[in-house]
């Protein structure tokens, strides 16, 4: 049997662009990854692993242009969504090159032999090392942040593990067109070009998962299919580690003294945020808890005005957008439900924004409500119109895991006053806010992009810094000559490398 085919799509107009590749056989996975297994040695030169990333930023960078035309012809996420994509894409890559530079990373613990203690210690040496062979599975949202050159990618080559990335079928030759340039870069540093590989196809995917050679997962994507791959990788005769960002509502909860101060603002920002990038980000606020009364009202006229201000969008692929219209037609035949800007088609390709309303009672227990707290991909968002305290508590211990949580608090509650609402807020996400909107990710040390299932499988973060430890794992040698030492262990510390050594930093 033929290979099947794997076709770039328009998702404009839902036409066939170009054949890119076909999809990957087992045996053609099986190469891939035994080639990224055979090149890890290759990857134990930190400084040629930083200058490699390097590399691969200023490649990307150069390429700019065709790499824009690429990704906006295969999503419609527009040249300035791109442009902004691709310059966070190679920050991220020169941010992990200096993340390797530092090596503290590498969380390196010296405890000499200590005979006075009890019982008595030995000469303990600890730091962290590569798991192996990575693969990293690409979002639909993100062609290139959250895909090929992405921070997963990205991050477990800082670590030293080599990458084979199943593709995203919604933009393959965008796929192909960055793998180029990774693969560039690494051969410029005499680095073998198989540490980084892309891989099509469905079946591919499984396969990948499932190869024995392959140490841990990366996934970005939708809660059946990420947990379908979770599954597999838990069920494995050697389970292996497997990060998974699967779905999330981000819930908003707007205190009534906040609505009464600005409810104009509040509305507006709901509404650019909840409609950016035609609502596909996995940071949109898709549930909202705001209070009845007027200042409620005059919150939803404000989001009213700037849903309707925005135009119909392209979504990332046409089953994505049915998926979308039968979603919010669904949810809006509910009872009590009411749509004051009614989400939907838009046209044979597009959709159109809009948000429906709920009162928050409905949701304070089991029944068919519950689908109104699940996520709905695609510009839509739902308000919950709250008559008391006890109705927020009671729909918030009802959320599932979140990456976000936004409370929108008054100036006059920013004195602790709110402080009850946040602790109820903190443990449904992994990143909480107070006064601003979910969308935007900042590449930070500080950042957390993850939080409770379902919104990730694992307690780590996929953006920022600490994302290079979910590729890592400890070893401490016990007793061990000096000369049989990792250099990073070595007493004299010819690496210049940040440690702790006797409990304290050196």
């Amino acid at each position: 049997m033929a290979a099947a085919p794997v076709w770039s799509v328009d998702p404009r107009t839902g036409n066939p662009r170009e054949q890119v590749a076909v999809e990957a056989t087992a045996e053609e996975v099986d190469a891939a990854v035994r080639a990224a297994h055979a090149a890890r040695g290759a990857l134990a030169d930190r400084t040629v692993r930083a200058a490699f990333l390097r590399t691969a930023a200023d490649l990307l960078a150069e390429a700019q242009e065709h790499v824009i035309e690429a990704a906006d012809a295969e999503t419609a996420l527009g040249p300035a969504r791109l442009t902004g994509e691709l310059a966070r894409t190679a920050a991220q890559l020169r941010a992990f090159a200096e993340v390797v530079d530092e090596g503290a990373f590498l969380d390196i613990h010296i405890d000499h032999e200590d005979g006075s203690r009890t019982p008595p210690w030995p000469d303990l040496r600890r730091y962290k090392i590569p798991l192996g062979v990575v693969a990293v599975y690409a979002a639909s949202n993100f062609p290139l942040a959250f895909s090929v050159p992405g921070g997963d990618t990205a991050s477990a080559l800082a670590a030293g593990c080599p990458v084979v990335v199943k593709a995203h079928p919604d933009h393959p030759a965008t796929s192909e067109l960055c793998a180029s340039l990774l693969r560039r870069a690494a051969a410029q540093h005499g680095l073998p070009e198989d540490v980084l590989t892309v891989v099509h196809g469905f079946e591919a995917g499984v396969e990948l998962v499932k190869h024995p050679l392959v140490s841990a997962a990366g996934f970005t994507g939708s809660i059946r299919g990420g947990r379908a791959l979770f599954d597999a990788a838990a069920a494995r005769p050697a389970p292996i580690p497997f990060h998974g960002e699967l779905g999330s509502l981000n819930p908003v909860v707007v205190t009534e003294a906040a609505a009464a101060e600005r409810a104009e603002q509040i509305g507006a920002g709901l509404g650019g945020s909840m409609t950016m990038g035609a609502g596909q980000f996995c940071t949109k606020p898709g549930f909202v808890l705001a209070p009845s009364g007027e200042a409620g009202d005059q919150l939803l006229k404000s989001l009213t005005e700037t849903v309707s201000g925005t135009g119909s969008g392209v979504m990332l692929d046409h089953r994505m957008r049915d998926a979308f219209v039968q979603g919010v037609a669904e949810r809006a035949a509910l009872p009590d439900v009411e749509a004051p800007v009614t989400p939907g088609a838009g046209g044979e390709h597009t959709v159109s924004a809009g948000f429906l309303t709920v009162p928050a009672h409905r949701l304070a227990q089991d029944g068919p409500h519950d689908a109104l707290l699940e996520e709905c991909f695609g510009p839509v968002t739902v308000v919950a119109r709250y008559d008391s305290a006890d109705e927020i508590t009671a729909v918030l211990s009802r959320l599932p895991g979140n990456l976000t949580a936004t409370l929108q608090i008054a100036t006059e509650e920013a004195d602790g006053s709110a402080a009850e609402l946040l602790a109820r807020l903190t443990p449904v996400a992994g990143r909480v806010l107070v006064n601003g909107w979910p969308t935007g990710v900042a590449v930070a040390p500080a950042q957390h992009h993850g939080g409770p299932y379902p919104a990730t499988t694992s307690t780590s973060t996929s953006v920022g810094a600490t994302a290079i430890e979910r590729w890592l794992r400890p070893v401490s040698y016990q007793s061990t000559p000096e000369a049989l030492l990792p250099p990073e262990l070595r007493e004299d510390n010819p690496q210049n490398l940040p440690r702790r050594v006797d409990g304290r930093r050196a």
